[in-house]
């Protein structure tokens, strides 16, 4: 063990990540709030209760269709907050640059910087930069740090309950195969932009209407089967998944079948996956497909009693088939 090296799929959100999660960070690092494994730490503060989350960018390329890495660290940062309850309040910018960067690069990304903290409803409010030799680093790397005000309690995988719906909020894979697109050069007939976007404008009006939402994750890293498999790990439930239900473009579908790619491991910027009680189940989706970045929702699967500790899916050919944690990485950079 001593000659183990780090390998990208550490990095990928998948079983790798989790087990040097586990063996290494969660065992040197180790108390309650960590053990937790949430997008945010709660934490309580004199008569207040916050989520506070950090997260850092190293995307390449640095602009895609839909996005960039500055709006995307903003809104990655935002969406943390929210799926656990908080309203997001203010972030944190920490900048690393490579030296030799065009300054005009920079002037854009922070441009976008600002537009999308603007449209999240947040403020950096403090920051951080380093320039770096040049092969240091690719371009630029951002680190964002977010304090949210929690508005909405009890929001937990404990929480989850058999026969209770699961529903992701529109087509999944989208950032993933705009990075892939760009990176590589790739053209199709249908350009595939990346679905980055802030959550918590929907995730509020979610939580306005039910108060059966069980738990909620924005499937980023691993994408929405690796985001399935941490909800049902070592749990007394199972996830039943319908093929036919799963939203996904046209686009996205022939890009995999091309390269041999399954897009439920493709990396997501713009969605929320939520549990919640059936009878609750209605008004959620609802509310969510009247929202802009929720028009698309759809109710995919069920909390199931079979296969404890699994996700599995209800095949459109028939039959059914485990859908395991993803075990290395598909797509390197995408985030």
């Amino acid at each position: 063990m001593a000659n183990e090296k780090i390998l990208l799929g550490h990095g990928s959100g998948g079983r790798l990540m989790h087990q040097l999660l586990d063996g290494l960070m969660l065992k040197e690092l180790d108390n309650g709030i960590l053990k937790q494994k949430k997008d945010s730490a709660i934490l309580k503060i004199g008569n207040k209760r916050i989520a506070f989350t950090t997260d850092s960018y190293v995307v390449s390329p640095i602009f895609f269709p839909g996005g960039d890495i500055g709006s995307l660290a903003v809104y990655g940062t935002v969406n943390d907050l929210a799926v656990c309850g908080a309203k997001p309040l203010f972030i944190s910018l920490g900048l690393i640059i490579e030296e030799g960067l065009d300054k005009l690069v920079l002037e854009k990304i922070i441009r976008s910087v600002a537009l999308a903290s603007k449209r999240a409803g947040v403020e950096v409010v403090t920051g951080d930069t380093k320039v770096v030799e040049k092969g240091s680093c690719d371009k630029i790397f951002i680190n964002t740090s977010g304090i949210g005000e929690i508005y909405y309690e009890g929001l937990s995988v404990k929480a989850v309950r058999p026969g209770d719906k699961v529903i992701v909020s529109g087509p999944v894979g989208d950032h993933a195969i705009s990075i892939l697109s760009e990176r590589e050069g790739i053209k199709f007939n249908t350009e595939i932009r990346s679905d980055s976007s802030p959550l918590n404008d929907l995730i509020r009006r979610i939580l306005k209407v039910s108060r059966k939402v069980r738990f909620m994750r924005d499937p980023t890293r691993g994408g929405l089967a690796t985001t399935l498999n941490e909800i049902t790990s070592s749990r007394p439930f199972g996830i039943s998944l319908d093929e036919e239900s799963i939203p996904l473009r046209r686009g996205v579908v022939d890009v995999c079948e091309l390269l041999g790619l399954d897009p439920l491991y493709l990396a997501c910027e713009g969605r929320v996956v939520v549990i919640v009680g059936r009878e609750g189940a209605p008004r959620v989706l609802g509310a969510m497909q009247r929202h802009k970045y929720g028009k698309m929702a759809k109710a995919i699967g069920d909390i199931s009693k079979e296969y404890k500790g699994r996700v599995y899916i209800n095949m459109a050919s028939g039959g059914r088939r485990i859908v395991d944690m993803l075990s290395g990485e598909q797509l390197p950079r995408i985030c």
